[in-house]
């Protein structure tokens, strides 16, 4: 049965992830924002409180509207804006910084693509209410997107944090005896895949990989689109590739492409998935880059700058390496500017 026949069964053609992630419920048939003045800004998808956050030192956690509002009206320490694959990690890296810094940290976890247009319009829309703001230090997945930002006088200084790998998600037992990345060309598997429009994991590592194995044509079926169809048996992710594990739980999905650390992440919230492990040419594990910047003039600079010295702190490595992501190295960890 073709995937667009599986999917009707739901009432909207992408998968929520219920209690696995109330951040990765998707907007397709819930715009984020039907405001025309509010367009200038980088509208946030329905249904993302969990990706809007703001942590206090004593561990008292707001999401949402009202975690928006105090980043906004400046009553945060400082705010993160970053790749929304760290969603999982950002409350135990948040806390590991405020055992030395008492700040109250805002965090908006989103794909590197809206983070960035988000950082260029100067803030977002979400719920038909605008959020004109700009973060303090923002996070990428490629160091052309970095030096895009310190052309537009929106990055200084940078630090490569750490590192991730892609992997396949299956079901748990693969039945379906999926081997690697050829076989998501067979025309049975119904595949879900992140979006090249916003997903940083599609847009720089991904797609790449994909064009290397002479696939990516057949998959996409010359289509770059975001909720849509490629091949008749390939769906993109509307928002995040979170998508993915509860299409394989709701065994809608035969694989999807994630980091290694979306399915570390899956099997702790005991989701029914597998995994199938690439080979480095496939799994571009020695060039996956995690890059986080400061903003010149942005309202929290020194917070900022001793955030980007705390990523460099094996308090740092320690707490996102817990949830799978790969170490960075000394000279890598070290902040420079970016050229």
């Amino acid at each position: 049965m073709q995937l667009s026949k599986l999917l009707a069964a739901f009432v909207i053609p992408v998968f929520s992830l219920g209690a696995y992630a109330a951040s990765a419920a998707p907007d397709a048939e819930a715009p984020a924002q039907t405001n025309p003045a509010a367009q200038k800004l980088e509208p946030i998808p329905a249904n993302k409180d969990e990706d809007l956050r703001v942590f206090y030192p004593d561990g008292k956690v707001v999401k949402g509207e009202e975690a928006l509002e105090l980043m906004q009206a400046g009553k945060t320490g400082f705010n993160i804006w970053l790749a929304g694959n760290q969603f999982f990690a950002m409350e135990a890296v948040v806390h590991a910084f405020q055992k030395h810094h008492k700040d109250v940290v805002g965090v908006i976890t989103m794909p590197p693509g809206k983070v960035m247009n988000a950082v260029l319009k100067g803030g977002w829309v979400y719920k038909d209410k605008e959020y004109a703001m700009t973060p303090d230090v923002f996070g990428m997945v490629d160091m052309g997107s970095m030096k895009k930002l310190k052309e537009a006088g929106k990055g200084k200084d940078y630090v490569t944090y750490m590192h991730n790998q892609l992997v396949l998600m299956v079901a748990k037992g693969n039945p379906k005896h999926i081997k690697g990345i050829a076989d998501l060309g067979r025309p049975e598997l119904q595949v879900m895949l992140p979006n090249p429009v916003t997903e940083g994991i599609m847009k720089f590592y991904a797609k790449q990989v994909l064009q290397n194995n002479g696939l990516w044509d057949k998959l996409s079926d010359g289509k770059e689109c975001q909720s849509c169809y490629g091949a008749p048996n390939v769906y993109f992710t509307a928002v995040h590739h979170r998508e993915i594990p509860d299409g394989i739980k709701a065994g809608k999905v035969d694989v999807g492409v994630v980091w290694a650390t979306e399915y570390q992440n899956a099997v702790t919230h005991h989701l029914p998935v597998g995994v199938v492990n690439l080979p480095e040419k496939d799994s571009m594990k020695n060039e996956v880059n995690y890059l986080a910047g400061d903003v010149p003039g942005a309202p929290h600079g020194k917070a900022a700058a001793q955030y980007l010295k705390f990523l460099g702190t094996p308090a740092a490595q320690e707490a996102y390496a817990q949830f799978g992501f790969i170490k960075a190295s000394k000279e890598e960890l070290a902040v420079r500017a970016i050229q």
